[in-house]
Order: structure tokens, then C-alpha cells, then sequence
């Protein structure tokens, strides 16, 4: 069943919502990227006449997205108060029961009543109608659980108050935070428990919208002046000398003002510290070895004022066709794009050996910090997995450094917090090439919330630096 299925004009408000939620979490089950699948539920609703309201987006997002992220602590508590196990429901069945925890459980602006009526609703509406009564029986169940608590101290109305936790550090804190286990083992070997705590827990947020201001168009001054006369909520972020961050949920970004004369670009905070690291300098030649979809890029060319060569190379066409869109909406023309794996380059354009001043690798990863924005990715990640990706990254570095001109300037830059990938590759390489000096390394966490937004995603950079 798809959201085209939905009959515009529902006699129970809310349902629609509820509907693409728990579409949304079985195509992400069948291997549906989070994202993709709620914009094609939205569309194909969209088509059929029944599009939501801002307010039921905002509603079918903040399920869909959350059932998600809490998937495995969703799943104890079908373990907790069923008969039969989460992984042995049947799958359309368990969703929809993840639909309706997710709400008694996370959601402050849904009812109690409201969850629970809703999904039994749902639950007949989709051809599960005679599982209603499990489904009004389990829900019902945590909501009794949880009031025999609430009088009970200490009251913290966390919520997993009520499921029993496992008495290992690393499986509690997987359950609690709803991260892999073989991620939670990893965070208590990286952090005190204080830190893995937080970890988890900016994993778990809704992420901020950040901004990067143009400067060859206008000041960060100015553009908050306009999104304040608009009504739009935003603040400068700290430390950053273009950066700004929305205060307020918003809905399509590209409305707001001046995206459409390319005074500002998407970018998250921490991502817009790395390009500044190249130190790039206009009239050089700068390789933007995996560019797309291109924010890096385009700010590389901002910091050099549109003066110089810069290449944006990546094997994608149809990503780097946005970064073009993308450089031409924000009036940057030094950028050139080429597609084609930056393993091969140097075999490719011989001629490019010892001819970059500057070379940026952005390094496919993990993405292990930006946990928060992709809601699915922590269910897709494995440790085989980054076994692979370490491989990738490392012949990458090893075919770029030839293209180094002499004393150039090298970063890499991963969006991940697995020392694996970033700190021992690098002592690694730096092992096996000793002309090699390593000038700065820095690792961005991702940071708790301030109230409902994120702190930044999690990052790495190492600047490099060739032998002269």
C-alpha cells in the first residue's frame, strides 16, 4: 500500500499522517533510503490528491524519522509487552506498532488517546484489522506501565522508565539511546561514558539547519536583517564567519529568502570549518577530489573570491549536474566539473602530476557523525563495512598525493568519528611517507541539543602538507 492509496478528505484527522509514517518505515525496512522514501510517499500522495498540510509533513516526518532513529528501543518494549518478539512480528505489524509507541513514547504534541486511537484505526484501515486488539492492548499496556511509575521516584519519564535494562554497560546504553550494540561497545572504548552518553544522545536530535552566507553577494549582517524583516528566525553561529543557523522548523529551505539570488547555501556548521583549512588563496589551482554534491566546492571558490582554477572532480554525473546548478545559482564561474573516479586521476590527466596548489578529499565514510541527519544510516552501517571504506580511503590518498604540486597543502576530511578512518589512517600514511608533515588535526562530535536542535555534525580533518 502507498500514500496514493490514502482517501483525500479522512474522517479522522491525523490519519493520513500516520499512514505515510508507517509506509515510510517499511520501505526503509526493504532497504528504502529514509529520506527517498518520504519524499516519494509525499509525491505520490501529492499526485492522487491528497497532499498533507504543513502540519501533517511535519507530523508524518517526525514519526517517520523518529521511529526510526529509536528502532531498537521500540523494539524492547514489543519484547517487553508482547507475546511474540519484535524480529518475529510480522513486519507490517511491528511498524505499525512503532508508529504508535513512538508517540506515547516521544511525541509531546500527540495525546495519548490520540496515538492510541489513531493506530488501531490505522491498523484497520491498512487490512490489519484483525490484530486491532493487539495493537489497542499493547499500547494500552505501556501507558498503564508507565503511570504505575509516575508516582514512583525518582520520576525522570525517560523513555525506557519501565523496561529492563541490560545489566552491560555497552547493551544498556545501545537500548537506552537506540544504537547499534556493536557501536555502543565502540563509543565506551573512544569515550568516558559521560561523552559516549552525549554522543548518543546528539544522535538522537533533530538536526539544525544551518546556512552558509555568499560573500561575494552579501554579509551574513544582511541576510539576517532580511530573514528578521521576513520573520524568520536566525542567529550567527560562533566561530564561523558566514555561518548561521535557523531557530525555527521551516519548510522547503529554497522559499526563504535570497536562495534564489544565491546569497546562501546549505551547509552544516562544522562541515563549513573544513574548506577554510585548505587556506586557499585566489588565482591558485584547487582539486576538490569527491565534490559532489558540492558544498565544499562552491565555498572553496567563495574563500578565493572566484579567482583561480578549481576542479571538482567525483564519479557521478548526475551529482555533479547539482553542483553546477549549484555554482551557477550562487554566481561562482571558477569551478570546473569532471567526472571521474579519483583513484584513476592520475593515470587519466598525467599532466596533472605536481600541479595543484591545493587538494581538498572529502573521503566517502562511515558518516558515523552525522547519525542525527540520516536517521536510517546507524541500521545500514557495519563493522565489515568500514573495513572496506579504510581500504577505499587510503588508496584515494595514495593516488592524490602525486598531484601535489611541491610544499602544497593536502586536507583530508571524513564526516565520521571512527579513529579507523581518520586519526590511525593517517599516522598510517604519514608512516609510509616521511617527506609528509602533518600541521593541524581535528576531531568535531557531534554535540547534544540546545532545547530541540543539534550541535553540529561529527567531523575529521588532517592538513597536510608535501615535502618542497
Amino acid at each position: 500500500m502507498h500514500a496514493s492509496d490514502t482517501v483525500p478528505g479522512d474522517a479522522i484527522p491525523g490519519l493520513a499522517s500516520r499512514q505515510l509514517a508507517w509506509q515510510v518505515l517499511q520501505a526503509v525496512a526493504a532497504g528504502a533510503y529514509a529520506d527517498a522514501a518520504l519524499e516519494r510517499e509525499l509525491a505520490s500522495l501529492a499526485r492522487a490528491g491528497g497532499g498533507l498540510s504543513a502540519a501533517d509533513r511535519g507530523l508524518a516526518t517526525e514519526i517517520a524519522y523518529g521511529a526510526i532513529r529509536q528502532r531498537l528501543l521500540l523494539d524492547g518494549w514489543i519484547d517487553a509487552l508482547g507475546k511474540v518478539s519484535a524480529q518475529r512480528q510480522p513486519p507490517a505489524l511491528r511498524w505499525l506498532l512503532h508508529v504508535g509507541l513512538y508517540q506515547l513514547l516521544f511525541s509531546d504534541r500527540v495525546p495519548a488517546a490520540a496515538a492510541v486511537s489513531t493506530t488501531v484505526a490505522l491498523a484497520k484501515r491498512v487490512g490489519l484489522g484483525r490484530l486491532a486488539p493487539v495493537v489497542n492492548g499493547m499500547l494500552r499496556s505501556l501507558l498503564r506501565r508507565r503511570e504505575r511509575l509516575a508516582g514512583t521516584p525518582p520520576c525522570t519519564e525517560e523513555p525506557w522508565d519501565g523496561l529492563p535494562l541490560p545489566a552491560d554497560a555497552a547493551a544498556a546504553l545501545a537500548l537506552r539511546r537506540s544504537l547499534p550494540p556493536w557501536l555502543s561497545a565502540e563509543l565506551l572504548g573512544w569515550l568516558p561514558p559521560q561523552r559516549a552518553e552525549a554522543f548518543a544522545l546528539a544522535c538522537n536530535a533533530v538536526p539544525a539547519l544551518d546556512l552558509r552566507v555568499n560573500p561575494l553577494r552579501t554579509s551574513r549582517d544582511e541576510l539576517l536583517a532580511r530573514f528578521t524583516a521576513a520573520g524568520v528566525a536566525a542567529r550567527a553561529l560562533p566561530g564561523t564567519p558566514h555561518g548561521l543557523t535557523l531557530l525555527e522548523r521551516v519548510g522547503d529551505p529554497r522559499d526563504l529568502p535570497g536562495y534564489a539570488e544565491g546569497l546562501w547555501c546549505v551547509q552544516d556548521r562544522s562541515a563549513q570549518a573544513i574548506a577554510p583549512l585548505l587556506d586557499p588563496r585566489p588565482g591558485q589551482r584547487i582539486l576538490d577530489a569527491c565534490a559532489a554534491p558540492g558544498g565544499k566546492s562552491t565555498h572553496l571558490a567563495e574563500l578565493i573570491g572566484d579567482h583561480g582554477e578549481l576542479w571538482a572532480l567525483d564519479r557521478s554525473e548526475a551529482r555533479l549536474r547539482r553542483l553546477d546548478r549549484n555554482a551557477e545559482r550562487l554566481g561562482l564561474t571558477s569551478i570546473r566539473s569532471l567526472a571521474l573516479d579519483a583513484t584513476a586521476l592520475a593515470e587519466a590527466k598525467p599532466h596533472w602530476c605536481g600541479c595543484f596548489d591545493r587538494v581538498l578529499l572529502d573521503a566517502p565514510c562511515s558518516g558515523l557523525g552525522t547519525l542525527a541527519r540520516h536517521p536510517d544510516a546507524r541500521w545500514r552501517i557495519t563493522p565489515d563495512a568500514i573495513d572496506g571504506l579504510v581500504t577505499l580511503q587510503r588508496q584515494l590518498l595514495e593516488a592524490l598525493l602525486p598531484l601535489l604540486a611541491p610544499g602544497g597543502r593536502l586536507v583530508y576530511a571524513t564526516c565520521t568519528v571512527e579513529p579507523r578512518e581518520n586519526g590511525g589512517l593517517i599516522a598510517a600514511l604519514l608512516q609510509a611517507h616521511p617527506g609528509w608533515s602533518l600541521l593541524e588535526e581535528r576531531q568535531w562530535w557531534p554535540e547534544p541539543p540546545a532545547g530541540e536542535r543539534g550541535g553540529g555534525d561529527g567531523f575529521y580533518a588532517a592538513v597536510l602538507q608535501g615535502p618542497a
